[in-house]
């Protein structure tokens, strides 16, 4: 039984690595980075290491996919900036 769930959940976390890598956009892609984070946390918990998957859980899932997305919130403001230049006239 312990073995199909470590199966079931390495699956799981392939699947979920796959699809991270295959999505382009950078916000979805923050989103299936933490489903990847919750499968990982799940598999950690099935290879009974409970505290390497409450730190998964909280930096995995949580804070990466909040610092991603922030980031590219901040980069998609600033096209019309770098088109002017540093002093701000155009080039």
């Amino acid at each position: 039984m312990a073995d199909a769930l470590v199966v079931i959940t390495l699956v799981l976390v392939a699947v979920s690595a796959t699809a991270a890598v295959a999505v382009r956009d950078p916000v979805r892609q923050a989103l299936v980075l933490s489903l990847l984070g919750l499968t990982l946390a799940a598999l950690f918990t099935v290879l009974q290491a409970p505290d390497v998957a409450l730190s998964q859980i909280a930096v995995g899932t949580a804070l990466t996919p909040l610092l991603i997305t922030l980031v590219v919130r901040k980069v998609r403001r600033r096209p019309h900036e770098r088109a002017r230049g540093p002093r701000g006239r155009s080039e």
